[in-house]
């Protein structure tokens, strides 16, 4: 039968183009369809109605279980032999089954109409990636009724009855009932059907219908439109990356439509199937559009992509696109990953992730690329009026062996690289000094030629000055060391950057790979040179120019993280890699050390800055210590804010950037000798004075008092205009008689609001509300906390921004602070307030091993608690609590979480106001807050305890 012999043919094709022929499909295994088809018609025998309520409830009983069946045993085969593209074939033959037996079973008996008149002749026909017969577990279904020339009540019976029994087997069907006339009509106006339409297949029914429909879809839609879809398809998939982030290196990637992903390959083959009229991977190489092994490449990428995406349907049980960290241990282990030093086996499997989606990143841009170049598209990224001037193939002067062809780099010939192998950097360099983009088919030979690129290139001298001066270009050098990096050329002259290619960090604080993450910070520092971030980072901005070691810069940036992935500390490990490197690229004694130190230090002033007190002088001078000369200070000022900058969307804010600007200054006055050598006592009756001439217009008597409630330390590290909105806060407190009170403000450059608590000094206030702003969903960024002369607190909790408009932000701010008090009244309780709140990300993925540090060198008169461990909702409440039961007395709180993973520094005193001083009160301290991570039960954030209020004597 015809409707047989199409089907298979669908099937066929799909598993002929990407899977390994030596598998086998297998589909006998996955359903019996004459089986299937016999059990059906046994329901009401020879003469039977099949119309009947209770027949159709045994026919979805049927269904179901076919259905079943055949997903068990395609998981099942998955799991045996490995091959997505044969899973996703086989469920396509299942769906392809169920289809047909229940139109034939509706036909002969539910409708009585086996033999449809002309009028009522009806093709259910596959579209989209069903078409293509393949389908994921979770996989729309797109159907296509296809009529001859209107809706009959026939036709019209059988989608609605066909439709039913699918949607109440649970499946997702995309449908529409169309003439062969208006498909072709709204094809022609639409690219989004006309792509649907492209690859189309007969499921069931009338094979001419399809037969007409493919006949008018060529002659009249597809026929002469070929340049039009090509610049269609290629604009989507430009929108597609720009919204998913406009990278291929999320360490969340979406694995149906990201860039690098599935819908890259479903792009390259509709284009393929329109313009080079082929269906298969093999056509493509016989068009001389991949060579062999390209395609074998390609063969592999898709295999593989099809493989995790069914894992990712099977294990969640639905449609799934995005591979989340909370689902990548379990696919890992599901493909067979293991563990190896340094990785993770999901971190091993999420490199070969990364590695396949820049191979199809790598196949799909060249095939893309040699449609542009037939005309089918005008060259990415340049202008009209440079389209316009478009010239022939010119040569570059100084070589022979390029050209540049449409404002592209490309070889004279193709045996440049044979003929003199440091071309393979001399193409970048060239390609960066001209400003010229890189033409497909030298990137394709550059490819094609890595085995050049061994021990001996790497000891070249003019190579590594090439390659230097592309990684210092003044223009883009992040786009050139991308398109490096994209070649393979990158990773095989640095071998030790190739380790890291595509190597992405378990944990919620990277959102790209290593070496995106290092290209991206190289992108930061090019950008800070030319001034593009003056709003942003005044400061850095205000010196970069002054800096003269520009390529030691260039190179710690590229080098920071390269050791990521190994088993001893990376900031060491990339260090000696540095020592041994740096004199290769043609780097001096001086500048070799310089880089080295940089690459081992690169966290130290981030880590000081967001964990350290930067009001304790001791802070400043340890860092100073470590820094010692000015010019180094710009430089890991300006290496930190890069590194920053790259690790995600939204990771830098303005406060990170005011504690950056805080630790510098400081710095720089105890570099170059300028700390006042008056005492610590006239330097606090100066800010007194200031103080008092800011309150001038209050009376006497106020002001004196309002002098005298705040000790040294609070009138040495607050700023005298914050010091003056304090004084007017607590003044209106005073006049309405109240107990405590909050007022919140924000402010759009520092991205941070604050919330200002003024409260009786208790033990449990901090704990109180770091779990209010807990419940709130506010992630506190830093705790300030201050007591006053008459036995109050004021305490200042920094909160990063949600909102970008200072308004709504504001409203956020005095949600919190109305939280706070009525957690502090107790009228609400913390384990019911964030019981309320819905945790924002799971953490059962990840595991942080909890440290608790004690250090009494760190600080002149506090001792520094230093405490990591896996976050989670209530964690600073449940800690600060904590730290109260110890009877110590914390002074400042620092906190930073990275991800799923939190650092909180605490400066305690013990009651008398001195350091904690015994090894035995030391290990009591870290056995009580490795408690709160280990055995979280009993911690006043979590259900079945008192309010802290009550509990402790602050209300009754």
């Amino acid at each position: 039968m015809s409707t047989q012999r199409k089907a298979d043919t669908g099937v066929q094709r799909a598993a002929r183009i990407g899977a390994a022929p030596v598998l086998s499909p297998r589909f006998s295994e996955i359903t019996d369809e004459a089986a299937l088809a016999a059990e059906l018609e046994a329901l009401v025998g020879e003469d039977g109605d099949g119309s009947d309520p209770a027949v159709r409830s045994a026919v979805l009983s049927i269904l179901k279980r076919a259905n079943g069946d055949g997903r068990r045993a395609a998981e099942a085969m998955l799991f045996e032999d490995g091959s997505g593209l044969l899973c996703a074939a086989r469920i396509s033959f299942l769906q392809d089954t169920l289809i047909r037996a229940v139109c034939r079973f509706a036909l002969s008996r539910v409708f009585a109409a086996p033999n449809p008149s002309q009028g009522e002749r009806i093709a259910v026909v596959a579209v989209g990636g069903y078409g293509r017969g393949t389908l994921a577990p979770g996989s729309d279904i797109d159907l296509l009724f296809l009529l001859p020339y209107r809706q009959t009540a026939l036709g019209e019976q059988l989608a609605e009855y066909l439709l039913y029994l699918l949607w109440d087997l649970g499946l997702k069907v995309g449908h529409a009932t169309r003439t062969v006339e208006e498909c072709v009509r709204l094809a022609a106006g639409d690219f989004t059907i006309r792509t649907a339409l492209l690859e189309r297949r007969l499921v069931s029914g009338e094979a001419s219908l399809l037969d007409e429909l493919g006949r008018r879809f060529e002659a009249e839609v597809v026929a002469g439109t070929g340049r039009e879809f090509i610049a269609a398809k290629l604009a989507e998939r430009d929108a597609r990356h720009q919204k998913a982030g406009d990278t291929r290196y999320l360490v969340e990637p979406n694995v149906k439509e990201g860039k690098g992903a599935l819908r890259d390959l479903h792009t390259l083959f509709w284009i393929a199937k329109d313009h080079y009229r082929v269906d298969t991977r093999e056509e493509l190489v016989s068009a001389g559009v991949f060579s062999r092994s390209e395609g074998k490449l390609f063969e592999k990428a898709e295999d593989f992509l099809w493989a995790v995406r069914c894992h990712m349907h099977f294990l969640t049980g639905k449609a799934e696109e995005r591979l989340s960290f909370d689902i990548q241990p379990e696919i890992a282990s599901r493909l067979g990953y293991s563990d190896h030093p340094g990785l993770t086996e999901v971190e091993r499997f999420m490199k070969h992730y990364f590695l396949i989606a820049k191979d199809v990143g790598d196949l799909t841009g060249i095939f893309c690329a040699a449609l542009e170049e037939e005309n089918a598209k005008d060259a990415p990224g340049l202008r009209s009026l440079i389209r316009s001037l478009r010239r022939r193939a010119r040569q570059i002067p100084g070589t022979l062996a390029f050209l540049v062809d449409n404002n592209r780099i490309t070889v004279a010939d193709r045996q440049v690289f044979v003929q003199d192998p440091v071309n393979l950097l001399r193409i970048f360099q060239l390609a960066s000094h001209h400003r010229l983009e890189y033409h497909p088919d030298a990137l394709k030979l550059i490819r094609r030629s890595l085995r050049l690129v061994d021990a001996k290139l790497r000891a070249d001298p003019e190579a590594n000055s090439l390659f230097l001066d592309v990684l210092t270009d003044r223009e883009d050098p992040e786009f050139h060391l991308r398109r490096m990096n994209e070649a393979g050329v990158l990773g095989r002259f640095i071998p030790e950057f190739g380790r890291i290619v595509a190597m992405m960090q378990f944990n919620m604080y990277h959102s790209y790979t290593v070496d995106e993450h290092l290209l991206r910070s190289i992108r930061e520092l090019s950008g800070l040179e030319k001034g593009r971030f003056g709003g942003e980072l005044p400061m850095t901005t205000g010196f970069i120019s002054t800096i003269r070691d520009r390529a030691v810069l260039y190179v710690a940036l590229l080098l920071h993280d390269i050791a990521k992935g190994r088993p001893e500390d990376h900031s060491t490990a990339g260090a000696q890699i540095a020592r041994e490197l740096c004199p290769r690229l043609g780097l001096d004694a001086r500048e070799t050390e310089l880089v080295e130190w940089l690459v081992r230090d690169h966290l130290v002033m981030s880590m000081t800055a967001q964990q350290r007190d930067l009001t304790d002088r001791r802070t400043i001078r340890l860092f100073a210590d470590r820094v010692q000369t000015l010019e180094r200070l710009k430089l890991l000022t300006v290496l930190t804010v890069c590194d920053i900058r790259a690790v995600g969307p939204h990771v830098w804010n303005g406060w990170k950037g005011q504690l950056i600007r805080t630790l510098y200054g400081e710095t720089e006055l105890m570099l170059t000798g300028g700390y006042s050598e008056s005492s610590r006592a006239h330097r606090a009756a100066e800010g007194r004075l200031r103080l008092a001439d800011r309150l001038g217009a209050w009376p006497e008597a106020e002001r004196e008092r309002l002098l005298g409630l705040h000790y040294d330390n609070y009138v040495l590290t607050v700023p005298v205009d914050d010091q003056e909105r304090h004084a007017a806060f607590i003044r209106a407190v005073d006049q309405k008689g109240l107990a405590f009170a909050t007022e919140a403000r924000t402010d759009g450059f520092h991205a941070m609001t604050e919330i200002t608590v003024l409260a009786p000094d208790h033990p449990r206030l901090l704990s109180s509300i770091a779990g209010a702003c807990a419940a709130a969903g506010a992630n506190i960024a830093d705790a300030q906390i201050f007591t006053t002369t008459d036995g109050r607190a004021l305490d200042v909790v920094t909160v990063n921004r949600e909102f970008r408009d200072d308004a709504d932000e504001l409203r956020r701010a005095e949600r919190i602070a109305r939280t706070i008090e009525q957690l502090m009244d107790g009228r609400e309780a913390m384990p019911g307030l964030l019981a309320r709140r819905r945790q924002a990300k799971p953490s059962a993925s990840f595991t942080v091993s909890p440290r608790i540090d004690i250090d009494n060198d760190l600080s002149g008169q506090l001792t520094v608690l230093e405490v990591e461990g896996l976050d989670r909702p209530g964690l600073l409440a449940d800690l600060t609590g904590a730290i109260s039961d110890l009877n110590l007395d914390i002074r400042s709180a620092h906190i930073s979480t990275f991800g799923e993973k939190v650092v909180d520094v605490f400066y305690v005193t013990d009651l008398l106001g001195l350091k904690i001083v015994g090894e035995g009160r030391a290990e009591r301290i870290r056995r009580r807050l490795r408690a709160v991570f280990e055995e979280p039960g009993g911690e006043v954030s979590q259900p079945g305890t008192k309010p802290s209020t009550i509990a402790f004597g602050m209300t009754s």
